[in-house]
């Protein structure tokens, strides 16, 4: 499928229009190379679902998250602010995002700055349309048989009670769904949400992302499935470290809906 031209929000304006959602990209969704790949699948499905949809574009700034974890406050409410008053002045009520990290940040600490909006993870976001029958998979689907085990975000998991949404999308697919031993609450984290993807290692016997990927290993899984762009590149560095990149392949739920709809190219 090839993609349309995507509206911002300022030529939405511009025209008297206002969309459905608004889809918020991301620092990592617009320039990591293998994340972009994750923002063309999700808005594909947009897209073929003719839902009606815009981004900031270039007026979309960093959520301020890496400077709040790293206790920059000062940096944080300054870039924080400056996405508010750019929200409020579209006057955003939906806000769609494929990173749980700006999902986290946006839901839960932009409240108190001014940012008053529904903030869905696009796991949230493709159960409400599967379970409105709007996601439909082409040929009954491309994934029968394959065994798939879903590592948990720590900011859509533990931080925000959000496990069922996505296990609902990989249901769709009629695949074998086959939980690590460290799953839901008890999952464990990958390492980047400790900022282990940003600096060098402490001192230590095993890299964190490694030992995680060898939990999904144990699983004997086709495909590890994720729902951050964060987790994406620690399990796929962790998979590479393994030497088994050929055999078990890292995907999106949003890269997943994408193929079983015949959106993207089939593994």
């Amino acid at each position: 499928m090839n993609m349309k031209p995507i509206r911002s929000m300022a030529e939405m304006a511009a025209a008297g229009e206002s969309p459905e959602i608004l889809f918020w990209v991301g620092c990592a969704g617009s320039f990591d190379a293998r994340a972009i790949k994750i923002t063309k699948a999700f808005t594909k499905i947009l897209q073929h679902l003719d839902i009606n949809f815009a981004v900031l574009g270039k007026e979309e700034g960093c959520t301020g998250d890496p400077a709040k974890r790293a206790g920059n406050e000062l940096a944080f409410q300054m870039a924080a602010h400056t996405n508010i008053e750019i929200l409020n002045m579209y006057a955003v009520k939906k806000i769609v995002t494929t990173c749980p990290h700006c999902f986290n940040i946006i839901k839960n600490e932009y409240a108190g700055l001014g940012g008053h909006y529904e903030v869905l993870h696009h796991s949230q976001y493709l159960q409400e349309l599967i379970e409105a029958g709007k996601v439909v998979l082409k040929d009954g689907g491309s994934f029968k048989g394959k065994r798939i085990t879903f590592h948990d975000s720590c900011y859509m998991g533990r931080a925000n009670d959000v496990y069922e949404a996505p296990r609902e999308v990989i249901a769709l697919l009629d695949a074998e769904l086959v939980e690590m031993k460290k799953s839901k609450k008890n999952g464990m984290c990958c390492g980047a949400g400790g900022a282990q993807m940003f600096k060098e290692d402490e001192p230590g016997k095993q890299r964190i992302n490694t030992l995680r990927t060898e939990q999904a290993m144990e699983t004997q899984p086709d495909i590890i499935a994720v729902s951050c762009p964060f987790c994406m590149t620690m399990m796929t560095d962790g998979v590479k470290g393994q030497e088994m990149q050929e055999k078990v392949k890292v995907l999106d739920l949003a890269e997943m809906i994408a193929m079983g709809q015949g959106l993207e190219s089939i593994l």
